[in-house]
């Protein structure tokens, strides 16, 4: 006796186990992405940082730049 194998579901009976796996870690992998995404405020600003607008306003808080030079600036930035 063969134990099924000629039988053709044999033949389909080790997919579920790595299909689930893959399944698996891509889910993991989508949630863990999203809950990075959450913890940066909703906002995903990839690698660059702050924008140039928001170096302007802590520029002009400190005191570095004068309200001319920070209009004139800010004007360019487009804001």
């Amino acid at each position: 006796m063969m134990w099924g194998y000629d039988y053709p579901a044999y033949w389909f009976g080790f997919m579920p186990a790595p299909l689930g796996m893959i399944i698996t870690i891509f889910v993991l992998v989508f949630v863990f992405v999203w809950l990075m995404r959450l913890s940066f405020g909703g906002r995903h600003r990839g690698f660059r940082g702050r924008s140039a607008l928001d170096v302007l306003d802590e520029r002009f808080a400190r005191g570095e730049i004068d309200k001319a030079e920070y209009e004139e600036r800010r004007k360019i930035l487009g804001r």
